[in-house]
């Protein structure tokens, strides 16, 4: 899991943030984005890719990530996705993200192919969240976070059961839409909810 640090930690290069999002998907609710900068001294054991962790282990794991490591956190809401395309607005969280660590990292390592406009060295991993333990770690952050941002939400929009789904487009939350209508949180740019406007 730490090949990628590994490599730069051996080119003296010590500080190194993970970045990761989630919620690129989803019909509604924003893009998270974390970026985390791990102790090559301390490793946190059971770091994974947050996809394959119960939720049980993600939320443990993030209270530690938390309480151990240097965390920045970026959110980039539906009416920005809506307007700069959901792309551009994961970048623009990652982008967030970084600049919300107390640390300026010497090196980022970026799930996917995504790139981020700062002017820092960066690589990008595909499938970087199962090779990279900072990665995965911002991927545990992002996750719990988006979660925890769609729980609000369900208060807020109860008959879209946002607690259930956190804004996925499932079968049943696509029902919901088509019986409700749509709610302020959903990305109007996005397939369903536009056919929907557009009927």
């Amino acid at each position: 899991m730490y090949s990628f640090e590994n490599e730069l930690y051996n080119k003296g290069i010590s500080t190194i943030a993970g970045v990761d999002e989630a919620g690129r998907g989803p019909l509604a609710g924003p893009v998270v984005a974390a970026a985390v900068i791990l102790s090559a001294d301390s490793p946190i054991e059971g770091i994974n890719d947050s996809k394959k962790l119960t939720q049980k282990k993600r939320e443990a794991l993030y209270t530690l990530i938390l309480e151990q490591c240097d965390v920045g956190i970026g959110i980039v809401d539906e009416c920005m996705i809506d307007k700069i395309n959901i792309y551009q607005a994961s970048r623009l969280a990652m982008k967030q993200a970084v600049l919300d660590l107390a640390i300026r990292p010497e090196h980022i390592l970026i799930d996917g192919n995504m790139t981020i406009d700062l002017a820092c060295a960066s690589t990008s991993i595909i499938k970087g969240d199962s090779k990279s333990a900072s990665i995965a770690a911002a991927s545990i952050v992002a996750k719990v976070t988006r979660d925890a941002v769609m729980f609000e939400l369900h208060k807020k929009y109860p008959q879209y059961e946002f607690d259930r789904h956190k804004g996925y487009p499932t079968k049943k939350h696509v029902e919901l839409i088509e019986t409700h209508g749509i709610c302020p949180v959903h990305r109007q740019s996005f397939g369903p909810v536009k056919r929907l406007l557009r009927a």
